[in-house]
């Protein structure tokens, strides 16, 4: 008989301890309910949540497991990564994606409960820390993170974004404790807050900050890559669940790196396929995910990535979010070595993100164009302003692909240089006598 893996949603809460990665009878066999926390709208954990359900590549995985198992998979989606690291530590979820800093508390949580858990892959990673925007409302006099100070600042305390914020205000010499005043919300409640006027600027994760520029609903005020951190999300998963079911870890890591490579190979339709779930537009999806998007993704967990994850533990620390955290017990990287193979994964252990590049998407073309220069694509998007969906260039300094019509603008002599955020572009002007900001009307007549 050919066994079917069956994927199903409900309410986390109402799942026995015992249906996560546990075993029930099912007639003359048995059955394992395998249970995945994702954040849909996080979406560069897409390969390990949106994309890799919608594609049904874990269940296809487990079919092809001989050990007369009959698998469940139940997909359980979230905001954020708290909720998922108080399912996993309470037995109820067996594998999770999540950010960096919420990682490293999921590995404090799981060993303080005795229900230590593991980093098993990456998903989407971006070298600079471009995954994490500061943006201010539309009208806002705000231009640099030295006007934050005495500010209202919403973002999710705990969180990667809130990390940024956190560095960033020390860079610029502001105390982030005391110099703000943080609000602690859940992303949509800080867009809202933002659009309310009831906070002056929201630090978030992707895909908030570019879903906020494409609606007119928010200007970036400080690009994340400019700390020049690595942040990236990844996969946890509980240990007692890998040690009893390896080969149902090994599947899902497997299925994870067939939706990686579909993203990289079909990258506007993997676009539209997450649009399509979560109800994202798909422009703000391609901006993130794009084959010059602003996240890159392997599953691999790449030493550079390692590295930054131990920075990340003083940062926690000084919030009291959590004590020390054993970073390099809590990475293992056995279980997606032997779903990859080893050669494979030196390979993608070697890999480098795209080369920062300007692209446009036409109406109703399943590819993009990739032009030399921010200028030739001006010139492109002056000729066919009507024919285009999105039009994206990358940070002069930073390479963080943003949308050509919410960047800042320079004009340096003939060249025009696009930036994400004022002070980047600022910093650009001290350096070069002449330049000047312009704005995108004038960067594509100039160009045209």
């Amino acid at each position: 008989m050919k066994r079917t893996v069956v994927a199903v949603s409900a309410a986390v809460l109402l799942l026995p301890l015992s249906a996560c990665g546990g075993d029930a009878e099912a007639g003359g066999g048995s059955t394992v309910t395998v249970t995945v926390g994702y954040q849909s709208r996080t979406i560069n954990t897409v390969t390990a949540g949106t994309l890799l359900r919608s594609l049904g590549s874990f269940e296809k995985q487990l079919n092809a497991l001989d050990d007369g198992v009959r698998y469940k998979v139940s997909w359980q989606d979230y905001a954020t990564g708290a909720p998922i690291t108080a399912q996993m530590t309470a037995g109820k979820i067996d594998i999770g994606s999540m950010g960096d800093f919420p990682l490293l508390i999921n590995a404090a949580r799981g060993k303080q409960l005795d229900r230590p858990t593991r980093l098993v892959s990456v998903t989407g990673y971006n070298l600079r820390g471009g995954l994490n925007t500061i943006v201010t409302a539309p009208g806002s006099e705000l231009t640099s993170l030295k006007d934050l100070k005495g500010k209202k600042v919403s973002t999710s305390v705990g969180s990667a974004a809130d990390g940024t914020l956190v560095r960033a205000l020390q860079r610029a010499g502001i105390d982030p404790a005391d110099g703000i005043e943080k609000l602690n919300q859940q992303p949509a409640v800080g867009a809202s807050a933002l659009a309310a006027g009831s906070t002056d600027a929201l630090s978030q994760f992707v895909a908030w900050p570019g879903l906020l520029a494409y609606q007119g609903k928010a200007k970036a005020l400080y690009d994340g890559a400019r700390l020049n951190l690595p942040t990236f999300h990844g996969v946890t998963a509980r240990e007692d669940f890998a040690e009893r079911r390896p080969a149902v870890l090994e599947a899902f890591l497997k299925a994870q790196a067939e939706a990686t490579d579909y993203l990289n190979e079909h990258p506007v339709d993997a676009a539209e396929k997450v649009a399509k779930a979560t109800g994202l537009p798909a422009e703000v999806v391609y901006l993130y995910n794009g084959a010059h998007g602003i996240a890159t993704f392997d599953p691999a967990i790449k030493p550079r990535l390692v590295a930054a994850l131990k920075q990340d533990v003083s940062v926690l620390k000084s919030a009291e979010l959590t004590g020390d955290v054993d970073v390099d017990s809590f990475v293992d990287d056995r279980y997606v070595k032997k779903a990859l193979g080893a050669a494979a994964y030196r390979d993608r252990l070697a890999s480098k993100p795209a080369p920062a590049a300007s692209e446009a998407w036409p109406e109703g073309a399943s590819k993009t164009l990739t032009f030399t220069s921010p200028s030739a694509l001006l010139r492109h998007v002056a000729r066919h302003r009507d024919a285009l969906r999105a039009a994206y260039v990358p940070d002069t300094t930073t390479g963080t692909l943003w949308f050509a019509d919410r960047a800042v603008w320079v004009a340096d002599g003939d060249t025009l240089l696009p930036f994400v955020a004022p002070d980047t572009a600022r910093a650009y002007i001290a350096g070069h006598a002449g330049a000047r900001i312009v704005s995108y009307a004038d960067a594509l007549e100039r160009a045209s």
